[in-house]
């Protein structure tokens, strides 16, 4: 098996993926869309070098999150559902409080059912923190959810803010605690509440993101962190491999990460509400008729 763009290694993972498997976190990339002051925009990672991953992997849905290239415009997000098949895909929007109402109902008949506040890096982000809770009450009539990518402190310091949010947060890459400190920083505190609260998700992704351990050391240091929300919440857990993973000059093994949901879980019955019941639930993936969308925003 040849190298697939974006992805260290060759073989499948030693997981048995169950059938509907979805991975709930990926970017595509098209410079037709993007920012003219964009940053981090990839080539070859179009939805046609992402079904290869599907094949190595064994999953079949799948939800795109727009990338940081491309801002506010979705269209790439919009096309990458089409490409990959409507029934089997959704996907995560990005905008900002001159959203029209027009817009959002493209975005919605598209396939869309979420927005994400990437403020982890608040460096050129099209949104800011006054925007998440307007933007959340519109969205939240669409019976869309709130996606959150922000710091532990980040999440400590707007703990009032996330509270009140209407409708479902979903937190990224496991709400991006940091180690060493681990479970004991204050935000595993307040994502724990919040995952008690029952409207509460967390993405079970970018584990080198915050692990000291990487790959070599299997990310071992995480398995705190990932367990305890499992242990928590196993019935709101997504997984997620966030191909093509834009952070990284040296890319992962997505293989190796699909098969963390081994180490972090108890029994197949989690994994299996993590790769397709709990997705199914989260992104409307049974008993949805998309509509045309016109993809011209």
């Amino acid at each position: 098996m040849n190298t697939i763009p974006h992805s260290s290694g060759t073989d499948k993972p030693k997981l048995k993926v169950p059938a509907n498997a979805c991975d709930s976190h990926i970017h595509l990339y098209d410079p037709a869309y993007a920012s003219p002051n964009a940053h981090g925009m990839l080539s070859q990672a179009t939805a046609a070098e992402y079904k290869l991953i599907q094949q190595r992997l064994g999953t079949t849905r799948t939800v795109i999150v727009n990338p940081r290239a491309s801002q506010t415009d979705n269209r790439v997000t919009l096309m990458g559902i089409e490409q990959l098949g409507r029934q089997n895909t959704r996907g995560v929007g990005v905008v900002n409080t001159s959203v029209t109402d027009q817009e959002l109902a493209i975005m919605d008949d598209g396939g869309i059912c979420g927005i994400r506040f990437t403020l982890y890096n608040a460096t050129n982000a099209p949104v800011t923190f006054e925007m998440v809770e307007p933007l959340a009450r519109r969205v939240h009539e669409l019976g869309w959810h709130i996606q959150l990518h922000w710091t532990a402190d980040q999440i400590v310091e707007h703990e009032a803010l996330v509270k009140r949010l209407p409708g479902t947060i979903v937190f990224d890459h496991l709400a991006r605690i940091p180690l060493p400190i681990g479970i004991k920083h204050p935000a595993h505190r307040i994502v724990t509440e919040l995952l008690q609260s029952g409207r509460t998700w967390i993405k079970l992704s970018g584990a080198y993101l915050d692990s000291q351990f990487q790959a070599d050391g299997l990310y071992r240091d995480l398995d705190p962190i990932a367990r305890s929300y499992v242990a928590t919440a196993p019935e709101r857990m997504v997984w997620g491999s966030d191909w093509p993973h834009p952070t990284e000059t040296s890319k992962p093994d997505d293989a190796n990460l699909i098969d963390l949901l081994t180490r972090w879980t108890d029994t197949a019955g989690q994994i299996e509400k993590i790769l397709v019941s709990n997705p199914a639930t989260l992104y409307g993936f049974e008993g949805m008729n998309l509509s045309v969308a016109t993809l011209q925003m």
